[in-house]
């Protein structure tokens, strides 16, 4: 799915949801609470009040029913006070022309035996809207328009945009052929030319990436900014995003600040999660820690509410550097060729291929797309015949529900049971969620957590999630923080991003553990990273394999903004090998320095490698070899790179950035070897350089005379030492002399000899290769 797909068919989805003043101001620090393995934090409840709730759960159903009363009853009451509102805030339609011009419309009026409670177009052929001023239009004939000529045709106008956006967004969203997408942002195109918001958004970014349109920075700026100017809060972001990374523009952080704000303020969470990213890693603002909290904890708030408990999306984070250092490294992507072997298995009849292909499919990732039809068919085929797994996940589908699997309660709980009498911890664990919510058996806290244990025990991640839950919220158990945190961690690393994301929770409010504002924003923003906006960075990886870096990079720079450390260093690493043609050459290694710089502060050390390299050449910068050094150093201290200590041994050595030492030289480049086999080669070569290096470096600081001056021959070699020396001399001019007469003795045998000819080259046949 590219990222113009995946934009889509999420106009209404995590992106584009607007969040109220209300909740983004909201002070969440007093208490909290876990739903479907998920804390939620509430305002105003006390510990005290907490404590008072423990026969809370024997009530449950009674309260349901008492809850679902009140918010009828309260639904009831707004309903109405809503109306009274209405009616007497509503302006009064004045009918225009007409038969009573001047005269207000009356609601409702009567026209061909149909009332009408608003302006209608009923019985006209242009569409203009009209209404009666009396009740009974055909007794007295009086009416108006409601609208001016204007009026009119703009309303018609845009109502002929919408129809021309819907039948584009059909075509995108029904079609997975590249040619019917294109066919889709025609429609588009022209519906954002008749100046339709959603339209003009989506072309927008069409125009952007370069997805089914032709790559236009230009264009896509001055979209954006007429969607500024309406207000849109995507259109802000993505001016601010253009400010930010001087695409189109000249780069200006604080105007990239402004818009992102107002993005922000408008309730688009991209745009929040910039801003929490910056800061963080105070990015053109005084690093504020509570700041970057408070932004990723609105989005963190949307992500994990979108997360089903299958787990969310699989993000695949691919980088390029990594991938041309070691071609043969896998990279996470099945080859197409190994996804048809599987193929042929599960046809075949190969269980663990059928439920191998059914997670791929049901997860998405590795280069395979999302498809519930085809995990449906796998799982089926798998626990057909036998497969205690497959059962499970197939409980699962009939759980949740979906286009493909109705939802039922009843045929999940039988494949659950299934399963879990068979040992399996995916079934135990979706047993355990039948009795903890009451699907299809009553609920019985007892027999959840019974189950839930048995899944965790395991290692299966949901159960351990669960778990943490019950423990937390004193669900069946007495409430233990402590237990809580344990089950909250174990499901984090098997990766579970609601584990994440209650860990964040009880880090922010300091529930169980001491409060720390670092270690919640690192985990709320691991959990943002795997928001569906997550599915560009293999767009983006798509678009590079295409061969169209420029598409690549303007996708992995939006993700760097993002603070996504594996789009930095790939925006790096595209603008470093200089592939990018909307780039200036001018501006390349400078940005490219940039994105190295954000990459290598969390983390990556190739990317501080790449630092180093930059200030020891003066790639984007002066050449500054303290710096490099510097960067060297924490790359060998922290990551313990062999490169880098190789790196510092040669400064050693050189005395570049650092007083010059042969033997801390040999102490990195020892280090080195030892990190790493493959430096092995390369130090060997570089330690008998040394060798050479220093054993000149020690002839020459040495006096040869004052060396002799002070040797003692009698005391070395005995009184007779002279004897001894002249013998062997002798032996020396004996040996030369044989062998000087053995030579003669060979002349005459060749004197009828003609001189020797210069040889010829052989023919080219003959040569040996260059």
């Amino acid at each position: 799915m590219s990222l113009l797909d995946e934009e889509g068919n999420q106009d209404e989805s995590l992106e584009s949801k607007t969040l109220s003043a209300e909740d983004q101001v909201k002070d969440h620090s007093t208490g909290t609470r876990v739903v479907a393995g998920q804390i939620f934090l509430e305002s105003g409840k006390s510990d005290s009040q907490s404590e008072n709730e423990e026969n809370f759960h024997s009530q449950e159903e009674e309260k349901e029913n008492s809850l679902e009363e009140l918010n009828s009853l309260e639904m009831s009451n707004l309903l109405n006070k809503d109306l009274e509102e209405a009616e007497v805030q509503s302006p009064v339609l004045t009918a225009i022309g007409g038969t009573a011009d001047g005269e207000p419309c009356h609601f409702p009026f009567l026209f061909m035996e149909k009332e009408y409670a608003e302006c209608t177009a009923d019985g006209r052929e242009d569409g203009r809207l009209w209404c009666a001023t009396t009740y009974d239009y055909k007794k007295d004939q009086k009416w108006g328009f409601c609208e001016s000529e204007e009026q009119s045709n703009k309303r018609r106008q845009m109502q002929e945009a919408e129809d021309v956006y819907q039948i584009g967004m059909k075509i995108l969203n029904e079609s997975s052929k590249k040619a019917q997408k294109k066919v889709a942002y025609q429609y588009l195109l022209k519906a954002a030319d008749m100046n339709h918001t959603k339209a003009m958004e989506k072309v927008s970014y069409a125009l952007l990436f370069g997805d089914y349109l032709k790559q236009n920075i230009q264009s896509s700026k001055e979209l954006f900014e007429k969607l500024t100017e309406e207000g849109s809060p995507k259109g802000q972001m993505a001016l601010g995003f253009l400010y930010a990374s001087g695409l189109g523009v000249n780069s200006s952080q604080a105007k990239a600040l402004v818009y992102y704000t107002f993005g922000a303020l408008g309730g688009n969470l991209i745009a929040h999660m910039i801003l929490g990213y910056r800061y963080w890693a105070g990015i053109g603002v005084l690093q504020s820690c509570e700041s970057a909290l408070t932004h990723y904890r609105l989005v963190a708030n949307h992500v994990a509410s979108d997360i089903s408990l299958t787990g969310g999306t699989v993000v695949q984070r691919i980088r390029l550097a990594d991938e041309v250092e070691n071609p043969g490294m896998a990279s996470g992507m099945l080859e197409e060729d190994l996804i048809q072997y599987y193929q042929f298995l599960a046809e075949k009849g190969d269980v663990q291929a059928q439920v191998g292909l059914g997670q791929l499919h049901l997860h998405g990732g590795r280069g395979v797309e999302q498809n519930h039809q085809r995990a449906f068919e796998y799982f089926n085929q798998a626990a057909n015949a036998g497969n205690s797994h497959a059962m499970a996940f197939l409980g699962k589908m009939y759980s949740e529900g979906s286009d493909v699997v109705p939802q039922s309660n009843e045929t999940a709980l039988q494949y659950f049971k299934k399963a879990a009498d068979m040992g399996n911890p995916v079934g135990q664990s979706g047993l355990g969620m039948a009795y903890l919510y009451g699907r299809g058996v009553p609920v019985n806290y007892e027999l959840a957590l019974k189950y839930f244990q048995k899944a965790a025990e395991q290692g299966w991640v949901d159960g351990q999630l669960q778990l943490g839950s019950m423990y937390y919220n004193g669900i069946g158990v007495k409430k233990d923080y402590k237990q809580a945190l344990k089950y909250f961690n174990l499901a984090s690393q098997g990766g579970h991003i609601l584990a994440f994301y209650n860990l964040a929770q009880m880090h922010a409010t300091g529930t169980g553990v001491m409060r720390s504002c670092h270690t919640a924003v690192e985990l709320f923003k691991n959990v943002c990273e795997r928001g569906r906006w997550s599915e560009r960075l293999m767009t983006a990886y798509n678009s590079y394999k295409d061969g169209d870096s420029n598409s690549a990079v303007v996708q992995y720079l939006l993700l760097a903004e993002q603070g996504y450390e594996v789009a930095q260093s790939n925006a790096a690493f595209i603008l470093d090998q200089k592939e990018a043609s909307i780039v200036g050459e001018n501006e390349t290694y400078p940005r490219a320095l940039l994105h190295w710089n954000r990459a290598a502060s969390q983390g990556y050390t190739v990317a501080r490698i790449k630092l180093g390299d930059y200030h020891f050449y003066g790639f984007g910068t002066d050449v500054d070899y303290e710096t490099a050094f510097i960067h060297y150093r924490l790359a060998s201290e922290q990551q313990h790179s062999a490169q880098a200590m190789f790196n510092l041994g040669y400064m050693h050595e050189k005395g570049l950035g650092i007083k010059q030492d042969i033997h801390l030289a040999k102490r990195f480049y020892d280090m080195a070897a030892e990190a790493s086999p493959d430096a092995q080669v390369p130090v060997f070569l570089a330690l008998c350089k040394l060798g050479v290096i220093y054993s000149l470096q020690y002839i020459r600081e040495i006096n040869i005379r004052e060396v002799f001056s002070h040797i003692d021959m009698d005391q070395l070699l005995g009184p007779e030492w002279d004897l001894y020396l002249m013998t062997i001399i002798a032996l020396l001019l004996g040996t030369i002399i044989a062998y000087r007469q053995r030579q003669h003795q060979a002349i005459p045998r060749a004197a009828g000899l003609r001189p020797a000819v210069p040889q010829q080259e052989p023919p080219p046949e003959h040569q040996p290769p260059q």
